[in-house]
């Protein structure tokens, strides 16, 4: 009895933040929360932080309970927003969910669970599709990063790896606080994909501070993330891996081209080239063209992205927020 009470003392509190920015998604954005809600273990806190829309702050005020609303403090956007649920938070751990997400049973155990190991200052989970109108024949899964979900060549088992998918994250509060937050220039703003892969920053630095850190892929902690009609489409394939390469050229500005880089050549050379060859020995069959065109495209245009985005000015976003005591954001020199 004493050992679980001692083990029940020693469990790490949780924190799930959830940033939302338009009503347009309300009902999802219900049961994102609803699905927190009925976690065992629970939550010590689930926090809602609205993005700059006065509406929709109001309407979560006055309809949602067992969630502290609060206002995005910071600069526009999920970064900002990520933030400002980091801030207001107090829990040991703060895990992040998407607000068109739904997290399944078992979601918060095992997430914390990894958490008995000191090394482990992260962990990250799997996200499913949960296509609107069926997934479209010629998507390839190996792009399914394209609507932030987990896609062909990740680890199938629990596995330490670089960076997890921004939509089923979470991290130990005082490595986040260590680093100074989300990086506003990456974060996303609202239904506009001009930036990505501050969740990929993050981690970055997080390994360069502490480089015995282990930031773990744990397929058990699994979420439903919905893509709806408006993302299954060509224009949005090949936009949002044009902004991927945009956002991995100042990622490797700021962080060396070696880190910054490494998971996508190997993910290149490894698991694009099987599909290729996959569906090129099946060409005749239905829809194999279209699979090829969007696999050699979606890597035309993250390349075309990445060399705008090396070229292409820094400016002056960056960090918006400075956690009391805490020390500047660090990033490894470049390789």
């Amino acid at each position: 009895m004493n050992n679980a009470l001692s083990a029940e003392r020693t469990s790490p509190t949780l924190a799930v933040v959830i940033c939302a920015y338009t009503l347009d998604r309300w009902e999802d954005l219900r049961a994102a929360i609803g699905s927190v809600l009925v976690q065992d273990p629970p939550a010590e806190e689930v926090v809602l932080v609205v993005d700059h829309n006065q509406e929709l702050l109001e309407r979560a005020e006055r309809e949602l309970s067992g969630v502290l609303v609060v206002p995005n403090r910071m600069r526009r956007g999920l970064s900002g927003g990520r933030n400002t649920g980091v801030e207001v938070s107090h829990s040991d751990v703060v895990a992040f969910l998407d607000d068109d997400a739904t997290a399944e049973l078992g979601w918060t155990g095992s997430l914390l669970a990894p958490y008995g190991d000191p090394r482990v200052v992260g962990v990250g989970g799997l996200v499913r599709p949960s296509w609107s109108e069926g997934r479209p024949a010629w998507f390839p899964p190996e792009f399914d990063w394209v609507v932030g979900c987990s896609y062909r060549g990740q680890p199938r088992k629990a596995a330490p790896v670089r960076n997890f998918i921004g939509a089923n994250m979470s991290f130990r509060r005082r490595e986040l606080l260590a680093v100074g937050g989300f990086l506003d220039a990456l974060g996303r703003v609202g239904t506009r994909p001009v930036a990505s892969c501050d969740e990929t920053d993050l981690c970055l630095r997080i390994a360069a501070r502490n480089p015995q850190a282990v930031l773990l892929y744990e397929p058990g902690a699994e979420i439903r993330h919905r893509v709806p009609e408006s993302r299954a489409n060509w224009a949005y394939f090949r936009n949002r891996c044009y902004v991927e390469g945009l956002s991995k050229a100042l990622v490797a500005r700021r962080c060396g081209s070696g880190p910054a880089l490494a998971n996508e050549r190997a993910y290149v050379r490894s698991t694009i080239a099987r599909a290729l060859a996959r569906n090129l020995a099946r060409i005749w069959r239905p829809g194999a063209l279209r699979t090829i065109g969007a696999l050699s495209g979606g890597v035309g245009a993250t390349v075309a992205g990445y060399l705008v985005g090396w070229v292409r000015p820094l400016g002056s976003r960056g960090f918006s927020w400075r956690p009391r005591g805490a020390g500047q954001p660090q990033a490894g020199g470049r390789s």
